[in-house]
């Protein structure tokens, strides 16, 4: 019964007001944010159209977002792919990757456990773009499992790395991890390094006991530009930027 009240009706969501695949500029942006379900509220648009007047976004790869199948978001022109974890009341909640560039691929992603045993089960999802040469550009958003054990996180984080360990093109792997003790965030950081991943490297990030849960991970692109806003009143979470360019 209790999962019944978590369980989504319909766990890959998508609006796509665009059918071109415009390809992805050599030199792009991403906002990764835990929004806390507030991305529909008005002051969230207010906020995201302030910023891009100093950054422009490219990509938002959003956690704990809120949405519609086949609706747009309040950020206007951008389509988006979504898994849902959670249903409430006719809206989906989950990770969200949202564009004014269309993917050529998308593939949700479930984790293997569930939170509490009886809980949700935690999203991802991994898009795949084109660049201007025709090579690809992969983002995979993700949002960690937080309430088991030790050993069921690293079982998650080794389900990610099957998925992603045979993608040679150039990737970007970020999110909220829920890396709230050593051992997890430990772990996680080994298992991105086998992979050649490099860490983006955020300072003032939602942590526990100095422990960073937000993390972006990129391979095969150069690192830009990035920082950390923390004047939103929206979230617990801090928006985290990051600008790259192709090699």
């Amino acid at each position: 019964m209790l999962e019944k009240l978590f369980t989504p009706s319909k766990y890959e969501h998508s609006y796509l007001p665009q059918t071109s695949h415009q390809p992805v500029p050599d030199t792009f942006s991403i906002l990764c944010w835990n929004v806390h379900k507030k991305n529909h509220f008005f002051n969230f648009k207010h906020y995201i159209d302030r910023f891009m007047t100093q950054s422009p976004i490219d990509f938002f790869l959003l956690q704990e977002a809120h949405f519609k199948h086949d609706t747009p978001l309040h950020i206007p022109h951008l389509t988006f792919h979504a898994t849902a974890n959670l249903e409430k009341k006719n809206a989906f909640y989950g990770v969200l990757t949202a564009s004014s560039y269309t993917p050529i691929e998308n593939r949700s992603v479930l984790s293997k456990g569930k939170e509490f045993l009886w809980g949700p089960r935690k999203g991802a999802i991994l898009t795949k773009y084109s660049f201007h040469d025709g090579s690809f550009l992969y983002l995979f958003n993700l949002h960690g499992i937080n309430f088991r054990e030790n050993k069921h996180y690293y079982e998650e984080i080794e389900h990610i790395k099957m998925i992603v360990e045979n993608v040679t093109e150039p990737m970007v792997i970020a999110g909220d991890f829920n890396s709230w003790n050593k051992k997890r965030i430990t772990f996680l950081h080994a298992q991105m390094k086998q992979l050649g991943f490099s860490s983006v490297p955020f300072e003032e990030v939602k942590s526990f006991m100095k422990h960073h849960l937000d993390l972006i991970f990129y391979r095969g692109i150069n690192l830009c530009e990035y920082h950390v806003e923390k004047s939103h009143n929206l979230s617990d979470h801090h928006p985290l930027y990051a600008k790259f360019t192709k090699q």
